[in-house]
């Protein structure tokens, strides 16, 4: 928990941190139902990881839990992949990886991906922090060995 001191009042932020362990990419429909239980209610997402990490495979999970209609792949060329959910859902699936500036995500309207009511997942989003909401939710991927993945969930509440 951190206090931060603003004049005589006082702002207390509890961020609270889920750990998640997929120990194989055959659990990772049941870890994806978990993650999205965990997190009701938030729909931006920002995911940390080294390359090979598993970012794309968790969130490709998640879109098929959500009922994407089409088959989730990386976006790492197109930037911004599109999926529609069975149930009139967007989901946007979202590579920075291949950003220089901030600018370049602002020339290509960012904002209505990133402040509207649909999904946003975002992987490599340490090239460009500072477009990010301050409410997203940040979920580090790491591998443990043998091919399992530790995912940690950061959130606000």
């Amino acid at each position: 928990m951190s206090v931060n001191k603003v004049g005589r009042m006082f702002i207390q932020t509890l961020i609270i941190m889920i750990a998640l362990f997929a120990n194989s990419t055959e659990t990772l429909p049941g870890v994806a139902v978990d993650f999205l239980e965990r997190v009701k209610g938030k729909r931006k997402f920002a995911f940390y990881g080294e390359m090979g990490a598993g970012k794309t495979t968790i969130i490709i999970a998640i879109c098929r839990v959500l009922g994407a209609r089409d088959a989730a792949t990386s976006p790492s060329f197109a930037l911004i992949n599109e999926y529609f959910t069975t149930s009139g859902d967007n989901i946007y699936h979202i590579d920075f990886y291949r950003i220089d500036s901030s600018d370049e995500l602002y020339d290509i309207g960012i904002e209505e991906y990133l402040y509207d009511q649909s999904y946003c997942f975002i992987e490599w989003p340490d090239k460009a922090e500072e477009v990010l909401p301050d409410d997203i939710v940040k979920v580090y991927i790491e591998e443990t060995g043998n091919g399992a993945r530790k995912i940690s969930i950061l959130t606000d509440d």
